[in-house]
């Protein structure tokens, strides 16, 4: 019986699509595993059987992130949240889950194939983001450890500040659309591009 082989979002590009000259640093993040966790948050039953599988509690603040190791927990709603790991611990992780969660409402299912997550990582990052959302990414609580969902180049994303120095955040965007991602991102952060939207200016 033949294996299914993961191929990811962007591997079709394999260097043919110049990502390079740019005013941020792009890259495509394929060998994260994303389990979609639904479950009851109110009961602590169900949060602390999802501790005992993960290792670390389930953020309940909204856009809140928590992690330990090489688990990384996304708040998604008032009951889902994005787990990711490393693609090779997602099946341990997704029967970890389902047998602590068995006898409770709730549901885990393997999402790595969903999306596709492109990394941007530089100074201009907060300005590339801002000329394809609506979000003002300049606000006080827009730090590293926060995640929401948002409209990002027309289309519906998820974006995730890893760190504020070097400002790095993860775009996840839908399979689909992850060819039209990297080519708006890469467009728009070309030099040419630039504003300079939070550096001075002389007149």
């Amino acid at each position: 019986m033949s294996e299914a082989i993961h191929t990811s979002p962007l591997g079709h590009l394999d260097g043919h699509d110049d990502a390079s000259n740019l005013s941020i640093s792009i890259s495509e993040i394929s060998d994260r595993g994303m389990i979609d966790l639904r479950g009851e948050a109110g009961s602590a039953k169900f949060r602390q059987a999802a501790k005992a599988a993960l290792g670390v509690e389930l953020p309940l603040k909204p856009r809140s992130v928590a992690s330990k190791g090489e688990v990384t927990i996304l708040w998604l709603s008032i009951d889902q949240w994005l787990v990711c790991c490393p693609r090779d611990k997602t099946d341990g992780l997704i029967d970890d889950l389902r047998r602590n969660l068995d006898s409770l409402h709730s549901l885990s299912v393997d999402v790595s194939d969903a999306r596709a997550i492109i990394r941007l990582q530089g100074d201009d990052t907060l300005e590339v983001l801002m000329k394809g959302s609506s979000v003002d990414f300049t606000l006080p609580e827009y730090k590293a450890g926060l995640v929401r969902r948002l409209m990002f180049a027309e289309i519906a994303a998820l974006a995730h500040i890893v760190s504020d120095k070097p400002r790095t955040v993860d775009i996840y965007v839908f399979r689909s659309y992850a060819d039209y991602t990297w080519k708006w991102i890469r467009a728009t952060a070309k030099p040419a591009a630039t504003i300079g939207l939070f550096k001075a200016h002389s007149d």
